[in-house]
């Protein structure tokens, strides 16, 4: 139908077709309706959200109202308000030459009305996308009555020859230009408290007056905002008269699992390279990478009222993938597989995306990142192996043969961009080592995740204090526990023999 539509191509035809005028609000439901009824996917890439958010926009919509959709950074706010255009006729017919979308039937510009009051019929029809019927702004403190709603311009008087109480000098803001479609402020309690008076009637009487002028458009236009909880009491807050003239606030969180949120990171990071290097991500590495994020909402060091963004798993993602890349590329390998090492190259993707708090500020950012991340080791650790810290009555444990042979003095260097050959001749040559992954990986799915499963015994028995580290920047070294405190201590008496 729309393709005839695109044949329309003036208020006539536009009459014969038997087009009919609705609000943008009973647009959108209508289309919600008609794709509950086909059972299509409401929110295409929307994870997590299906029996909680996604039912209270439903709800909203069908009851046409204003949404505020309130909740921490990295929440998928802003791309749930950017579907919202899904739920709008693909083409929609404006006045040709309008600059607020005026409905051929009920014009509401001067420039509107006089075109179908000289032409009728034969007045020209335009067909706009439903993408270009929606606007956003992002609230900033230097955002002005002016570029929401609109302003006298003198220039277009000079130019046109007209008085400045002419409508026709009016410059229309984002708003009326975004007349019959949606309109979203993101982050709107960073909007001043004046100009979010200046949005009062439009919520509630869906009109705009402009300067002095003695006249009042009103406006057809779903509105949409995004906050920030947080905001109300650092940067800035919602008027209460604003509040309450949007009719649903709903709130939103972040991944409530882990396989939730470990499909949301591996439909949005960028892992499928195009350089002709394979990277294999073992599933037991993207538990861990979800981990962090599960962790750092928890961690004491971290300011819980400013959240965790999503953005943070899949940021070290993509920083895991590359360090893997990086090291196939230095030793020309057409295939890797992302080892331990390559979590600790993820830190840029962390230290950035959490809001230390006091405690945090003194431990420092990036150890609070490796604290975060040995955390999610250890956790993901025991689903796989048995946990470190368990023992029998004679105080020996599965790990056994593994800490005898370190105790004897050796240890293994592990640089992190080894060659695959020399990784695993390093790894295999841990006594026990390879024996205890066989006896407790019932399947591996290659032999290049067993070194991995391997690489990470080691270290889950450092983050539970079995095996001492030493972590360079870029190696890692295991040694004895007992071993490497003893080694420090006389470090420490070797400087103290000078004073002597």
């Amino acid at each position: 139908m729309t393709e005839s539509f695109q044949k329309i191509k003036t208020l006539g035809d536009l009459k014969e077709s038997g087009w009919e005028s609705l609000s943008v609000k009973e647009e959108m439901r209508r289309n919600l309706i008609k794709k509950m009824h086909d059972n299509e996917t409401l929110f295409p890439g929307i994870l997590g959200f299906e029996k909680t958010v996604i039912p209270q926009i439903q709800h909203a919509l069908l009851a046409k109202h204003d949404v505020l959709l309130l909740g921490l950074r990295g929440q998928a706010k802003s791309r749930l308000l950017r579907l919202m255009i899904n739920f709008l006729d693909e083409y929609m017919p404006v006045v040709d030459g309008s600059e607020i979308n005026d409905d051929p039937y009920h014009p509401l510009s001067k420039y509107a009305r006089e075109i179908i009051k000289e032409k009728g019929d034969k007045t020209p029809i335009k067909w706009i996308h439903r993408s270009n019927r929606y606007a956003e702004k992002l609230a900033t403190p230097d955002t002005t009555v002016a570029d929401l709603i609109g302003d006298i311009d003198p220039i277009k008087a000079a130019t046109r020859k007209i008085t400045l109480a002419d409508e026709e000098v009016i410059n229309f803001g984002i708003i009326p230009r975004t007349n019959r479609g949606i309109f979203a402020i993101n982050e709107l309690p960073d909007l001043q408290p004046r100009i979010q008076v200046a949005l009062l009637n439009i919520m509630q009487e869906r009109d705009i007056q402009i300067r002095g002028f003695n006249i009042r458009i009103p406006l057809d236009i779903a509105i949409f905002f995004s906050a920030n909880p947080e905001d109300y009491t650092n940067r800035g807050n919602i008027i209460t008269p604003l509040k309450d003239r949007i009719d649903a606030q709903i709130i939103t969180h972040y991944p409530k699992t882990i396989d939730i949120g470990m499909e949301i990171t591996d439909q949005e990071a960028w892992t499928k390279r195009d350089n002709g290097v394979e990277v294999i991500i073992p599933h037991f590495i993207r538990e861990i990478i979800e981990e962090m994020a599960f962790n750092a909402r928890e961690s004491e060091y971290i300011d819980q009222k400013s959240g965790v963004s999503a953005r943070l798993t899949i940021t070290a993602m993509e920083l895991l993938v590359s360090s893997a890349e990086r090291r196939a590329l230095m030793n020309n390998e057409k295939k890797t597989i992302v080892r331990i090492a390559d979590l600790y190259h993820s830190l840029p993707g962390l230290t950035g995306k959490l809001e230390l708090v006091y405690e945090g500020e003194q431990e420092g950012a990036v150890n609070v990142a490796k604290h975060v991340i040995g955390k999610a080791i250890n956790k993901v650790y025991v689903r796989y192996f048995p946990n470190p810290q368990l023992r029998d009555k004679e105080g020996k444990n599965d790990y056994s043969d593994i800490i005898s042979w370190f105790s004897r003095g050796n240890k293994v260097d592990l640089p992190d961009n080894l060659d695959l050959k020399t990784y695993k001749k390093a790894l295999k040559g841990v006594e026990g080592l390879e024996n205890f992954v066989k006896k407790n990986s019932s399947k591996l799915d290659n032999e290049e995740e067993k070194l991995v499963l391997m690489d990470f015994v080691l270290e889950a028995l450092h983050q539970n204090s079995v095996l001492g580290k030493d972590d360079l920047d870029d190696q890692r070294s295991f040694t004895d526990m007992v071993g490497s405190m003893l080694s420090d201590l006389g470090d420490l008496g070797g400087e103290f023999d000078d004073f002597e």
